[in-house]
């Protein structure tokens, strides 16, 4: 895996292990040369994972919409582009990535989450999407995706398009063993 986007809140939350595990992502990253392609700001836990990243000597490439530029900031000493819209900045930010990665975040990266696993059961990629599940924080999203499984809503194969991970070195594991898969 060559690149990762991180979808993350911009705000830090409140249990403390969501910015550790942020950092952890972003130094993990680096340690393993794999760019880290985030939201663009400097707050919360986006800030947290592109500045260990950067802080490590890893590479990051931020997308952020003009009117989120005054909001947020733009972390320092990163490579990033500002586009016209929220659209632009997912487009991009999939588009730059191998697979995916969802750190507890906002009802912005709940969005985000559930654009990509669409996309995916639609067909339309393959890339590893994982959900990073610091203290269980996305654990009523696994349940909601079986209760839709479960009363035939979807097709279980949803389950495999999306892996809950509980730490950092899974999330690493998982995508490496996923890409190696599709190669061969």
């Amino acid at each position: 895996m060559k690149s990762l986007c991180v979808y993350c809140g911009s705000r830090p939350g409140s249990d403390p292990a969501f910015k550790q595990a942020a950092i952890e992502v972003g130094q993990e990253a680096a340690r393993r040369d794999c760019r880290i392609v985030y939201g663009g700001g400097k707050l919360g836990l986006m800030g947290a994972t592109a500045g260990a990243a950067r802080d490590a000597g890893g590479k990051v490439f931020g997308v952020i919409p003009d009117f989120l530029v005054e909001l947020e900031g733009i972390l320092e000493g990163v490579d990033h582009k500002v586009v016209s819209n929220m659209h632009e900045r997912k487009m991009m930010m999939f588009e730059e990535s191998d697979a995916i990665l969802t750190l507890p975040g906002g009802i912005g990266t709940l969005e985000e989450l559930i654009e990509v696993l669409s996309w995916a059961r639609l067909g339309l990629h393959r890339k590893p999407i994982i959900v990073l599940n610091i203290n269980e924080f996305w654990t009523p999203l696994k349940e909601l995706l079986h209760h839709v499984v479960d009363t035939s809503l979807a097709d279980k194969e949803l389950l495999n398009d999306v892996c809950f991970v509980e730490d950092v070195k899974s999330v690493f594991d998982y995508a490496d063993k996923r890409m190696l898969r599709a190669i061969a």
